[in-house]
């Protein structure tokens, strides 16, 4: 009898390691993620696990997990010079942006669709949100006076409303997966596409127009489009101040 409640004791405290190692590595996901995101890791800034367990405060295993999700969803790279390898922060590159824009284009068309079917009173309230925030890109593509920051954010919600409005559990969670490194595009040439800002600002008076329709095609193919010509925009982007991290 009282081995069996050894093995019990020894099973329970097995499970509670691997949960609280499950914790950890997704604590040290989110963390080095936004590292990535917001450009405190560079594109390119090779990878130090010493450095980040300590800037963690964790050890080097739950690191090495987070490193590994990190890596398969595309914001870590493996470096290979002959023999050796090494871990760097992915670079941004219009091949990347290219395959990535497209991508999360479908993803927000899908929730357009839905949103696109949603009763008119809860249409025209979203559509009224979505305008307020499309006024102020508006401005900023008038005057040319605000940064990069304040061009993100707003676009971020912009696309946020929609999404939240059309997307069930399993669409919400595909966008949170790919929407952040689309985010390491913008944050880092927001700035640099205030001078055709206007282009986008037009392509979103689309999608509200859309939206007030109740067209679903039409919205769909709307926010399919303004990722695709984003795509294009940043791309003259990267051509004139290059590739971030690629070499």
């Amino acid at each position: 009898m009282a081995l069996a409640t050894s093995k019990k004791v020894k099973t329970s405290k097995t499970r509670a390691a691997k949960a609280e190692h499950g914790t950890s590595v997704g604590i040290a996901f989110q963390s080095i993620r936004e590292l990535v995101v917001h450009g405190k890791l560079a594109p390119g800034t090779w990878i130090v696990e010493g450095d980040l367990c300590a800037h963690l405060n964790m050890s080097r295993t739950p690191v090495r997990g987070a490193l590994y999700l990190l890596q398969r969803e595309g914001y870590v790279v493996d470096h290979r010079n002959g023999s050796k390898s090494r871990m760097m922060v992915a670079p941004l590159t219009k091949e990347d942006a290219s395959e990535l824009y497209p991508i999360i284009g479908r993803i927000e068309g899908l929730a357009g669709r839905n949103a696109a079917g949603l009763p008119r009173s809860e249409r025209d309230d979203l559509a009224a949100r979505l305008k307020l925030v499309n006024d102020k890109l508006a401005a900023i593509a008038h005057d040319r006076s605000a940064n990069g920051p304040n061009i993100f954010d707003l676009d971020h919600e912009f696309h946020r409303l929609v999404v939240s409005a059309g997307s069930g559990p399993r669409l919400k969670t595909l966008h949170q997966a790919i929407e952040p490194q689309t985010e390491r595009y913008w944050r880092l040439y927001a700035s640099s596409i205030i001078g055709e800002l206007h282009l986008s600002v037009a392509e979103h008076e689309e999608i509200i127009a859309a939206l007030l329709e109740g067209n679903a095609d039409r919205l769909e193919r709307a926010l399919s489009v303004n990722w695709e010509n984003g795509c294009k925009r940043l791309a003259k982007v990267i051509d004139i101040y290059g590739e971030r991290g690629s070499w």
